[in-house]
């Protein structure tokens, strides 16, 4: 298990039925993100040098137990599809309670971009080789760009 997050549930992260709010679960999986990036090689201070940054496309939370205050949380990130370049590409994460039951998958799909231009952008070819090294799971698909599938 590729855990890049771990922590307490705290008072401010739970919502009026006294479990986590939605919001909450999607700060710790991005800050997970975040902790995967920064385990590549100080990735996200390289990004951030080059006025790069990661962008989401679309982001699903599948809720499947309750997680409550004082939880200890662990949170899971690889990779599921990207393409080649990293250019694109979709995380898997899933959150367990301390109990070890697993609460929650987050899937979000993205890509960088130029955070000056506000354009999407590839990595530089020495953070795509960075990024190649993330852990990818069990059924990860590398993606075709988009004008090789609009040939199939």
């Amino acid at each position: 298990m590729n855990v890049y997050y771990e922590g307490q549930v705290i008072w401010a992260q739970l919502d009026a039925n006294q479990h986590m709010r939605h919001s909450a679960y999607a700060d710790v999986a991005a800050q997970a993100r975040l902790n995967l990036l920064e385990s590549l090689g100080s990735m996200p201070t390289k990004l951030f040098e080059l006025k790069i940054g990661p962008v989401l496309f679309k982001e699903e939370l599948n809720y499947l137990r309750e997680i409550t205050i004082n939880d200890h949380i662990k949170v899971t990130c690889e990779v599921v599809s990207s393409r080649a370049d990293g250019s694109r590409w979709t995380f898997r994460q899933e959150v367990y309670r301390g109990d070890g039951i697993k609460a929650a998958v987050i899937m979000v799909q993205g890509a960088w971009i130029d955070t000056v231009k506000r354009k999407l952008t590839p990595l530089p070819a020495e953070l795509g080789e960075l990024f190649t090294k993330a852990p990818k799971s069990d059924d990860y698909a590398e993606e075709l760009p988009k004008s090789q599938n609009q040939n199939k």
